[in-house]
């Protein structure tokens, strides 16, 4: 298998790596339940989960991208939208089921918007968190995938 290169056009991450991932569902009358385990349904192994909820109506979130984490993205309640970038094409996804996520490989710009009320958003990281492993500035990112200005 190819290794993806920040750099190199020929195997650069692109927004055609993200992906929308189905998991198992396990329908009951009583209500539907939905898992994730590690190492099958996911591209990665994750080490951290964290949510965001109380999103204020209009506020965004993220506005970043990760040099090395893989990250997969549920709403586990209500919807969102999230926008993804890689330097060169933007693409915006809607989620709104519990059941299926969206993959983001690293270095991919991403921003969270039109959060409904009351939604939860879940996110699957492959690593601890480290504040060196961001871009915040999407200059610098740009500049660090050979982007062009979008």
């Amino acid at each position: 298998m190819t290794q993806k290169s920040e750099t190199d056009p020929k195997t650069r991450i692109t927004i055609r790596d993200c992906s929308i991932i189905n998991l198992p569902q396990v329908t009951d009358p009583r209500g539907n339940l939905t898992f994730i385990e590690g190492g099958r349904h996911l591209p990665f192994e994750f080490k951290r989960i964290f949510y965001l909820y109380d999103v204020p109506g209009g506020a965004w979130r993220a506005g970043h991208a990760l040099k090395n984490c893989h990250q997969f993205l549920i709403a586990a309640s209500g919807s969102f939208d999230v926008i993804l970038d890689d330097g060169r094409e933007r693409q915006r996804f809607h989620l709104n089921r519990s059941y299926y996520g969206l993959y983001i490989p690293p270095l991919i710009w991403r921003e969270i918007d039109n959060f409904s009320s009351g939604s939860v958003s879940l996110v699957l990281a492959s690593e601890f968190y480290d504040e060196q492993d961001y871009f915040r500035d999407y200059k610098e990112f740009s500049k660090a995938v050979g982007g062009i200005a979008l």
